[in-house]
């Protein structure tokens, strides 16, 4: 675990560089490319979130090529603010290098595993062509660029679900624990990013965004960590190992986690605008990645839990579309205004679910820390 946290260390940094790119570049445009830069670097970290259940990264010859991804890793992360300009063939080469090392590992692993093997050799087929594509993407610009890359994440993306999910290997716990840890990672990018948009000195209006923006970082734990991942680990570790298992993994983690910790960054966003004039009303852009971030954060637990429990959660799903409606109220008040509002909307949340599911919260919160989930 220390050098899988380790490791991390390089996505915080990825993490900073895209909302540090929608910041300069606050258009359409701007949040299009830090998606597209933050998915490609959501796959390389979560093809190592697998790698890890099938090696020991402490151990042996494994622990220098883990060192290597990460030099690879920063590399990549240093070139996202021109990652669709004159930089665009470095993040390439350097994306390239991060994937090739892990289907490296993930061959020698795999040598006296047959199904193993073959999982890897096709997910090795599909990365290759992904990362042909972003280097095909780095002689163009304009459309013709965006759209290469869009194939290139649809392409990673679509991968585990065209090589199949019976031959991998999965180590449940520290694989929802590996998942868990990044969502905190992305939440210590949105506080960050407070401290990054307080520019203009240390005045009331300042400490009161910087409260409030803290007590939205502290909401969006909350509805993850409070029952929600507690739940999602211990179903994952009682599922048939193979293919069940490997599928709500798959689902559940890899796919579902990725709408949240981009929901995170576009709130970080917000965070960033919001500090840097708390008196001015948010620009469409900056009010859109506040409110509509969120709303993507709500979505994808909704998503999660019914993928988890087949329940769907009605009340964040209505917190979700309120927070979307109240967008020509956000560009026409002053950016305090719409993150108190924020905030009161998250906090009411939780505190009805609290309230409202007290006997069944406080009886899963009593199992899951008497029965920990399998490893």
């Amino acid at each position: 675990m220390p050098l899988e946290l380790f490791f991390d260390l390089v996505f915080v940094l990825a993490l900073t560089q895209c909302t540090a790119l929608m910041a300069a570049v606050p258009t359409w445009e701007g949040v299009a490319q830090s998606m597209l830069i933050l998915g490609m670097l959501w796959w390389a970290w979560v093809g190592y979130s697998w790698l890890t259940s099938v090696v020991d990264p402490e151990e042996g010859v494994v622990r220098f090529a883990i060192f290597g991804a990460m030099a690879a890793f920063l590399v990549a992360s240093l070139a996202i603010p021109r990652a669709f300009d004159d930089l665009a063939l470095l993040f390439a080469c350097a994306y390239g290098v991060v994937r090739m090392g892990q289907i490296v590992l993930f061959m020698a692993a795999s040598r006296d595993d047959p199904a193993l093997r073959s999982s890897v050799i096709g997910l090795g087929v599909s990365t290759a062509i992904g990362t042909g594509l972003l280097l095909a993407a780095s002689a163009t610009d304009d459309v013709p660029q965006g759209s290469l890359w869009a194939l290139a994440l649809l392409l990673d993306a679509g991968g585990p679900y065209l090589v199949g999910q019976d031959g991998w290997k999965l180590a449940p716990g520290h694989f929802a624990e590996r998942h868990g840890l990044i969502i905190i990672i992305a939440l210590g990018e949105s506080i960050v990013a407070i401290g990054a948009g307080a520019t203009s000195g240390v005045e009331v209006g300042v400490v009161a965004a910087a409260v409030l923006g803290m007590g939205v970082a502290a909401a969006f734990w909350w509805l993850y960590f409070d029952v929600v991942a507690l739940v999602a680990e211990r179903r994952l570790g009682r599922a048939e190992p193979g293919h069940e298992q490997n599928g709500i993994a798959r689902d559940s983690y890899s796919y579902l986690h990725f709408p949240m910790v981009a929901g995170i960054v576009l709130v970080a966003l917000g965070m960033k605008k919001t500090l840097g004039d708390v008196g001015e009303p948010l620009k469409l852009v900056p009010a859109v990645a506040t409110l509509g971030g969120t709303a993507i954060y709500l979505l994808a637990h909704v998503a999660f839990r019914y993928r988890n429990v087949q329940s769907f959660n009605i009340h964040r799903s209505v917190c979700a579309v309120l927070l979307v409606a109240l967008l020509p109220v956000a560009v026409e008040i002053p950016a305090l205004a719409s993150l108190a509002i924020l905030f009161a909307a998250l906090a009411i949340l939780i505190a009805y679910e609290a309230v409202r599911f007290a006997e069944a919260r406080a009886k899963v919160r009593h199992q899951l820390t008497e029965e920990p989930a399998p490893n």
